[in-house]
């Protein structure tokens, strides 16, 4: 994959995005070593301090429309899959919190933010967008944040794992086809599987157990009553933990 390297963006999405309307096809990553307009799931803003790691892959037709939401999943567990193999040590103490946060005890490292759009000159293209806190995190945030400072992950290290470690999860994915087993590895990884969680949703809060992902990557949630319910967004808080941001 072909690499498009900035020292200051606005925001890597967005150079993605306007790279696919001049015709860029991709695979293309695009790094920045800061933002000045990084944004998170929902319109909300990513601090984005030198010293982290900004990267959009751009895809062309990477699935269809339906499927796309699942590359958070591929994503969280590339960049779990990097980071660990980089620094072993941190296996244990690192999660995959629901739909597209990293924690390390606990605490939001990364984050994921996929974004798409059609052409009908051009098809279609998705910029899957990853934000890993490597030297420092915001101390404001709305979910406790931290960042791998103490292992000593530089942005260019990780970023050269990350990439290849992207293409193998891709690979699994196959455009939607295998994303039974990367469900599979995402659960493996799932922060507060099996324990009571809280979700923010638009007009309201429900609390329950979380017990699975149902087949397009949906929180499956067992409420008080014994019922059943599936959540395709929402603001998740684990037992212990505050709202999700998420990127």
């Amino acid at each position: 994959m072909r690499l498009v390297a900035h020292a200051v963006l606005g925001s890597t999405n967005t150079e993605a995005l306007s790279l696919a309307d001049q015709g860029e096809r991709g695979p293309v990553w695009v790094t920045a070593e800061r933002q000045t307009a990084g944004r998170g799931r929902r319109g909300r803003k990513w601090i984005s301090q030198p010293g982290n790691l900004y990267a959009s892959l751009l895809l062309t037709e990477p699935a269809p429309a339906e499927h796309w939401p699942q590359l958070s999943f591929v994503a969280a567990l590339a960049i779990h899959d990097a980071v660990v193999a980089i620094a072993a040590d941190l296996a244990p103490r690192v999660a995959i919190k629901w739909p597209n946060d990293l924690l390390l005890d606990g605490a939001k490292f990364a984050g994921i933010l996929i974004e798409g759009q059609a052409s009908s000159d051009a098809g279609s293209v998705v910029a899957v967008g990853i934000g890993v806190n490597c030297a420092s995190h915001p101390n404001d945030a709305d979910y406790p944040a931290t960042d791998l400072a103490d292992a000593s992950l530089s942005p260019d290290g990780l970023f050269g794992v990350l990439s290849v470690k992207m293409l193998t999860r891709l690979a699994q994915w196959n455009a939607g086809v295998g994303f039974s087993t990367i469900r599979a590895d995402w659960l493996a990884r799932a922060a507060g599987l099996g324990e009571d969680v809280r979700v923010h949703l638009p007009d309201r809060e429900i609390t329950g157990r979380f017990e699975a992902l149902d087949e397009a990557g949906g929180l499956v949630l067992r409420l008080p009553d014994g019922a059943v319910t599936t959540v395709a967004a929402g603001d998740v808080f684990l037992r212990a933990g505050a709202p999700a941001e998420t990127s």
